[in-house]
């Protein structure tokens, strides 16, 4: 369209050209005694146009003649600036490479070429970023040479180049990195300590709460490193199975860290609803509540959940699920006798279950029904330890009832299968 607008506009001035010079009468006199010069009023305007582009070029060219040097200036500035970007592009190319030494003499040739164009009084746009992203390069490279010191000036020289406010994601980028050399180090607190000088936004992304994460862990900071896990969880940082098994193994470790009955209940209650649901972690804080001597009823409400869906669990955690209960049998209440009870007739083929029935119907000196369930369990059970115990119980019931014969098959099928 705008091509077009020219097109018209340049044939409208040469309409109007043609109109006002083909019908121009008028002449100029120029007077200069004794002489008289007459020229036409277009051969003055034609001179006069002519004039002014002649100057306007002279103009030009004495402006490009005295703008030389500057010029010269500006293209030795730019040569020296592309060999400073080139030397930085070659430190990281070495880096990856493994080149540990090319790549630090390529870190300190940008610090050079950079000091040079400064002293220079051509200062580069984002010296405070160049500067600190070569200081890193070479802190790298020390951290790969097992340099530390060095590693340790150009960390502080980084950190001192982006505290400017144009450099703050290198100043981020620094102190994570630090952060890292920490863990290679094996210095978790040191690694911690990096890190809780990033800002809050910096601090909660991906990669500084993976760092976190496994400063935590190495630290043995257990509360730190849950929190750290379920925020990776909710970023997606890790798959839903992976996150869950993750977050699990923490809370287990969590929970072991407990001495007392107090510290187990803070540490469970410190668990998120959805991580008290989980089977394996409700079974194990059941039964180390068991073994710190803790409150049996209270381990049977931690449990609850888990035995609600008991019949979706597999076998190796519904023989933990079992053996909690068990732990628990002497307060059991006749509620939980009937959920037991429930349960078993709702899947009779189940020998976990019928081992479980019959056990506590034995605690609650149901010697007919005990002897029934522990019987048919007995033949059926797969778990070694269940096994065992139920020959055990039915040698005891054989005891109770003064059968000797029965009691002492049932003790040695208990020590031999």
């Amino acid at each position: 369209m705008s091509r077009w607008l020219w097109l018209l506009a340049l044939f409208a001035i040469a309409v109007a050209i043609a109109l006002f010079a083909g019908n121009n009468q008028g002449t100029v006199t120029l007077y200069w005694p004794p002489y008289r010069v007459d020229l036409s009023l277009n051969l003055v305007l034609l001179l006069l146009v002519g004039a002014f582009v002649f100057l306007h070029a002279v103009l030009g060219a004495m402006s490009a003649l005295f703008d030389l040097p500057r010029q010269a200036l500006r293209w030795r500035t730019q040569q020296k600036e592309r060999a400073m970007y080139g030397s930085l592009l070659d430190g990281w190319s070495h880096m990856l490479a493994g080149r540990f030494i090319r790549a630090r003499k390529s870190a300190e040739a940008v610090l050079v070429q950079e000091r040079s164009l400064d002293n220079s009084g051509q200062r580069v746009a984002n010296a405070p970023q160049v500067r600190t992203l070569a200081h890193l390069l070479a802190a790298e490279s020390a951290q790969s040479l097992q340099d530390r010191p060095g590693r340790e000036d150009h960390l502080k020289q980084a950190l001192s180049q982006a505290s400017a406010r144009d450099a703050q994601e290198v100043h981020e980028g620094a102190l994570m990195r630090a952060a890292r050399w920490a863990l290679q180090d094996q210095e978790p607190e040191a690694a911690m300590t990096w890190l809780q000088g990033l800002p809050q936004g910096a601090a909660r992304r991906t990669l500084a709460l993976r760092t976190k994460l496994k400063a935590a862990r190495l630290a043995r900071r257990t509360a730190d490193a849950m929190e750290t896990a379920r925020l990776l969880a909710k970023h997606r940082a890790f798959s839903a199975g992976a996150a869950q098994s993750l977050v699990r193994g923490l809370a287990i470790d969590l929970l072991n860290a407990a001495h007392d009955v107090a510290q187990l209940q803070r540490a469970w209650n410190s668990l998120e609803p959805s991580e008290r649901l989980m089977p394996e972690l409700a079974v194990h804080a059941a039964q180390k509540l068991s073994a710190l001597g803790g409150d049996a009823q209270v381990a049977r409400e931690w449990l609850a959940p888990v035995w609600d869906q008991q019949a979706e669990l597999g076998d190796s955690i519904k023989v933990k699920l079992v053996l909690a209960l068990e732990a628990g049998m002497d307060s059991l209440d006749s509620a939980w006798l009937a959920r037991i009870e429930a349960a078993q007739k709702a899947n009779p083929r189940d020998a976990t279950l019928q081992y479980l029935a019959g056990m506590a119907c034995m605690k609650r000196q149901l010697w007919g029904k005990a002897q029934q369930h522990l019987s048919q369990a007995a033949l059926a059970l797969q778990d070694i330890r269940l096994h065992r115990k139920a020959w055990r119980a039915l040698a005891e019931l054989a005891e109770e009832r003064g059968d000797l014969d029965t009691a002492a098959k049932a003790w040695k099928r208990a020590a031999t299968d």
